[in-house]
């Protein structure tokens, strides 16, 4: 039971992962092909031609020396893994897969060194210089001081180590990659790349150095007063500030994106929605029938024998736990897209309030197996692809008596937003009554304030335009 949640939990591309090490680990099972003949359907057909000098008991010794083969595996592989042969055809769609996978992505470290592997320096230089990258947080910050690394590299070296040597390292790192990686912090980046770069204009060094709070802030006016410039030429100078890097280590190593691959589609056919899961990547399963006929004329007491019936019970239970994926899985994507077709037909504003419990309840099974069948996976709809635990969500009561989904209110408050005006932006106390006054929806301030958090709207202040 355990086990076959476990097979409910996992994303296609996991799962079709899981369905190739079965398959090469366990010989009892097959991937039905979808044109032409199976291995085992030739090696039967084969197996039955009669040869010069065949007799009756040609397909006994047949047997035999297949049995014989299996005993060699299990007292060569005592761990109970069988070898499988893959056939031309199969090995050459593996070589192409191990060909297209992409390499191992290198963090931040990794790709410093590897890009300068080639600098000609002293060994100690190296040493000093490697110590440096490694120090790097993944922004490509410094957190120590020179002078804490000139005392940490020392026992390394085995001599004191002068901090003008960890700033020649720091320097060099600089030149050869990026002139901010080592900064101490926001500030000093930007400043070494403005530096860099021999900026001219004064006032946009004096942005940089005196007044990032108040850039943060959106506080124009302000460094226009401090600096004697107007709103407008303040503006222009932010232009060059926002051709900065605020982040040296980007450039370097980081993870790739993450391939989304959807399980569940979700197609209109003729005015109505049709809901299925990605078939083509959970190949039909089957027992192979040559190893079955194996099973049937193995010796009594013979320890193939009951090798032979652990691994034939591994594979059926292997096939159940994917067919019943498949079905709770389809199962509960029908009931989700049911109850949100005004999400198929109107995008984000047209989803209702819809909880896990309501789900399970109408497919019968437990809350935790749609928690478990929805997690990770994702659905390709006419409106875009989405997690299917986005289709979940709470619902505030409009003065109608008409719920709304958390995520439509979320919508609408995008909309109010990209509708105000820019120079007199909208306070949070002001959408709130936006929100009851045009649509009935009514929420606390703090309620608005947590929803356009999380739609990762900044303040009225910072909205403001000058």
């Amino acid at each position: 039971m355990i086990q076959a949640m476990q097979i409910l939990q996992l994303p296609a591309l996991d799962l079709e992962g899981r369905i190739e090490q079965e398959l090469v680990e366990n010989p009892f099972l097959e991937q039905v092909e979808a044109e032409g003949e199976s291995e085992d359907a030739d090696w039967k057909d084969k197996e039955k031609e009669p040869r010069d000098g065949d007799g009756p008991e040609t397909e006994r010794d047949g047997v035999e020396g297949m049995l014989d083969l299996l005993e060699r595996y299990e007292r060569d592989f005592g761990d109970g893994r069988p070898m499988r042969v893959a056939s031309s055809e199969e090995g050459d769609r593996k070589y192409e897969a191990m060909q297209n996978a992409p390499s191992n992505p290198q963090n931040l470290g990794e790709a410093l060194v590897n890009e300068l592997a080639y600098l000609r320096v002293d060994e100690e230089s190296r040493a000093i210089l490697e110590y440096v990258i490694w120090s790097l947080d993944e922004r490509g910050y410094l957190t120590s001081t020179p002078e804490e690394l000139a005392l940490e590299i020392a026992p390394d070296l085995g001599r004191e180590v002068d901090v003008a040597e960890v700033d020649l390292a720091i320097a060099r790192l600089r030149r050869a990659t990026h002139p901010a990686l080592a900064a101490a912090n926001l500030r000093e980046c930007l400043l070494l790349q403005l530096e860099a770069r021999n900026e001219q204009d004064p006032l946009v060094v004096a942005i940089v150095a005196d007044h990032l709070a108040d850039l943060e802030n959106n506080r124009l006016p302000r460094i226009a007063k401090a600096t004697g410039r107007s709103v407008e030429q303040v503006k222009l100078a932010l232009e060059s500030v926002r051709t900065l890097e605020p982040i040296p280590g980007a450039a370097f190593g980081g993870a790739p994106a993450a391939t989304i691959t959807p399980d569940v589609l979700v197609e209109e056919v003729d005015g109505e929605y049709v809901v299925r899961l990605d078939r083509e990547r959970v190949p039909e399963l089957v027992i192979s029938p040559a190893y079955k006929r194996l099973l049937q004329q193995a010796r009594q007491g013979d320890g193939v024998k009951e090798w032979v019936k652990q691994r034939l019970e591994s594979a059926r239970w292997f096939i159940d736990a994917v067919q019943q994926r498949q079905s709770t899985l389809e199962r509960i994507a029908r009931v989700i897209f049911r109850s949100q077709r005004g999400y198929l037909e109107k995008g984000p504003a047209g989803l209702s309030p819809l909880r896990m419990q309501e789900v399970a309840d109408e497919v019968g099974v437990h809350i935790s197996t749609v928690s478990r069948a929805v997690s990770g996976k994702f659905a390709q709809t006419p409106r875009g692809i989405q997690p299917l635990k986005f289709f979940f969500t709470g619902g505030t009561t409009k003065a109608t008596g008409e719920v709304a989904s958390q995520i439509s209110v979320k919508e609408r408050i995008r909309d109010l937003v990209g509708d105000e005006d820019k120079a007199k932006p909208l306070s949070d106390d002001q959408l709130a009554a936006k929100l009851a006054e045009t649509d009935g929806i009514r929420i606390a301030r703090r309620t608005v304030t947590k929803y356009r958090k999380a739609l990762s709207i900044p303040s009225s202040t910072q909205r403001r335009e000058y």
